[in-house]
């Protein structure tokens, strides 16, 4: 009988191996793989160049009347290809804020940039989670698992720091958070909320556009890390992390009374 057990608990052993395997299906990366061919195909293809500051100098006039003539189609028309740029973690996000602020204003224009970076972004969260995320975990080691942890306990607060300080490239803090097990809500609500004053900030910019480029001027993205600029967001990024601090502050308070 005890041999019986044994033989039993080896076979549940091979049977799970496929379901380990299974978590780096074809149809799990098939996601990834879209996204990795949409990066590619920018860089192939050029299509940098429409996406750009240069571009934007050059059909400015073409875009501004398209879009007197679109309406509401050219907002959804641009929100979708800000997504569009977002999941498939093309540069060119500053450049797209710009415009958007441009063509639509600071306040539409950076409304709809949040809407579309959320937008992509989550996609690519998803994306991400669903292919590797199960295979990461069953990988993953102790040091690994304690981060996670903690990470989990104040996500909100991490996420929001995170987009709010630019210390890392979107599209990584768009990838991290799905390795850690983040819930999509906590992921979209601290995404939204942490993109809104740099869009703010860059549709604003946008918005003042028109004049820099009628006197001939060109536009600097290095305004961002001004200190008239980058203070007031370094401040809200602090504010993000005080909840942590008051957690640990809080912990340890009531550890030293134990």
């Amino acid at each position: 009988m005890k041999k019986k057990s044994n033989t039993s608990e080896s076979s549940d052993e091979t049977e799970a191996a496929p379901g380990v395997s299974s978590g780096m299906s074809f149809g799990r990366l098939l996601p990834i793989f879209l996204l990795i061919a949409g990066l590619a195909a920018f860089f192939v293809f050029d299509l940098g160049q429409y996406v750009s500051l240069a571009s934007l100098k050059e059909n400015r006039e073409a875009l501004t009347e398209w879009v007197g003539r679109a309406g509401f189609w050219a907002c959804l028309i641009y929100a979708g290809i800000y997504a569009a740029v977002t999941a498939f973690s093309i540069p060119a996000g500053a450049v797209m804020t710009i415009t958007g602020g441009f063509l639509f204003g600071p306040v539409l224009g950076g409304s709809l940039t949040i809407m579309g970076a959320t937008i992509g972004a989550t996609v690519l969260f998803l994306a991400a989670r669903y292919a590797f995320a199960d295979f990461l975990r069953q990988k993953a080691g102790a040091s690994i698992q304690k981060m996670e942890q903690g990470f989990q306990e104040n996500a909100l607060s991490y996420l929001l720091f995170l987009r709010l300080i630019p210390v890392f490239p979107f599209f990584l803090v768009n990838l991290v958070p799905a390795f850690l097990g983040v819930r999509v809500g906590t992921y979209v609500i601290g995404t939204f909320l942490g993109i809104i004053p740099g869009s703010l900030v860059y549709a604003s910019v946008g918005d003042g556009l028109g004049a820099v480029l009628e006197a001939g001027r060109d536009v600097n993205l290095g305004f961002i890390f001004e200190p008239r600029f980058l203070l007031p967001i370094i401040g809200l990024g602090i504010l993000a992390l005080l909840p942590i601090v008051y957690k640990k502050f809080k912990a340890r308070r009531a550890a030293r009374v134990e």
